[in-house]
């Protein structure tokens, strides 16, 4: 097999990101590679506790929880077809409501929610870039997670398509998930569990 190789200043879409198996983690924004380290066993552990939480609460409802790897796809104008999309993500945990969204390789269109968990590598795409292209694309609520620091940053999306800053909850909150109406809480002792 030929290993792949990738030019980080060209522009690529969805379709030609189908055709990479080369088995690295990569995302794509406005149409160019974002390639990311295997998450850390502590990432993943947090990852696991949070996504606990919103698998057991949504058992049986009408909205879906998925963990990465997981394809969201955000078209700029609503295109449906591979190679006319060039931003595909894979956030640590997504929350979709609109089942018309799913397909067989993810979501396509704004989740109802993401959850990103940084790294010190990720931290800052995390926190600037994927910020704002969350907010653009109209997911009503996203969460920063800290797990070196133990802090969830929680954004949500108001009237005006803009993130409303809610609060940064320290490592012993119980964090309410805005979209369910605060019937989902999260307590951050069950989720930033020391080893």
């Amino acid at each position: 097999m030929q290993t792949l190789q990738l030019d980080l200043s060209k522009q690529y879409s969805y379709a030609d990101y189908l055709t990479w198996i080369d088995g690295k983690r990569k995302e794509i924004i406005n149409g160019f590679v974002q390639l990311f380290a295997t998450p850390a066993r502590k990432h993943q552990k947090v990852s696991g506790y949070l996504f606990r939480n919103f698998i057991n609460y949504l058992y049986k409802k009408e909205c879906e929880v998925y963990s990465a790897p997981f394809d969201v796809r955000l078209p700029k104008n609503g295109e449906r077809k591979d190679k006319d999309i060039y931003t595909v993500v894979q956030p640590d945990i997504v929350v979709v409501c609109d089942k018309n969204k799913l397909d067989i390789r993810g979501c396509i269109g704004a989740p109802d929610l993401i959850v990103e968990i940084t790294s010190k590598s990720t931290a800052k795409k995390d926190a600037v870039k994927k910020y704002d292209l969350y907010e653009k694309h109209g997911v009503r609520e996203y969460w920063l997670v800290r797990p070196d620091e133990q802090t969830v940053t929680v954004f949500v999306l108001d009237k005006k398509g803009k993130y409303n800053y809610i609060a940064c909850y320290p490592d012993d909150a119980k964090v309410p998930v805005n979209i369910f109406n605060g019937d989902l809480v999260v307590d951050l002792k069950e989720v930033f569990i020391d080893d």
